[in-house]
């Protein structure tokens, strides 16, 4: 069962967990990816509600958004296993099956293909309405010093070499799974 919710009613939560981690959903092509994200907006764009998520470039994630235009974002509500965000943080979906090393739960989405995922609670389903890949030379030193060191592998999870793509995702629907 779904409580449909205001998602701005909900914001203070959102940008709480946000920094402590959360998860974006997937579905392309038969396959369903999770991964913990710690960036993101909430805010309006073009007069929509829009959930602005930062994918690095070569994440599995990158293309599954890119194949399926459509994410969830899901948010835990009170107390909830915390190492689920650790295990989608560290292991790619490439690789390996989350939900199912999880055991997750999955709900339909309603207006997009991804799911909603019942142990993070409060969902937000997106269609990405704009996409760009950041550029590296506009940021300032530092960011780049801390979050882009060229000096690393970018083969592997974890690496940070990586420039972020900014998707930009309508919320078309937002409940709490109960």
């Amino acid at each position: 069962m779904k409580k449909y919710v205001n998602v701005f009613d909900y914001a203070k939560e959102i940008m709480q967990a946000l920094p402590k981690g959360v998860l974006l959903t997937t579905k392309a092509d038969g396959k369903v990816n999770t991964m913990t994200i710690g960036w993101g907006t909430l805010g309006i764009e073009w007069a929509k509600p829009v959930f602005i998520t930062f994918v690095r470039e070569h994440r599995f994630t990158r293309s599954q958004l890119d194949t399926s235009g459509e994410f969830t974002v899901n948010i835990p509500l009170g107390e909830f296993n915390k190492k689920i965000l650790g295990y989608c943080g560290t292991h790619s979906g490439k690789d390996t099956d989350k939900i199912a090393d999880l055991d997750l739960t999955l709900e339909d989405g309603e207006k997009v293909a991804a799911p909603a995922i019942r142990e993070l609670p409060l969902t937000l389903e997106c269609k990405v309405i704009y996409k760009q890949k950041q550029e590296l030379s506009a940021l300032p030193p530092e960011i780049q010093r801390q979050s882009y060191p060229q000096d690393v592998d970018s083969s592997y999870c974890g690496s940070n070499k990586d420039i972020h793509i900014a998707y930009y995702g309508e919320i078309v629907n937002a409940y709490i799974v109960e």
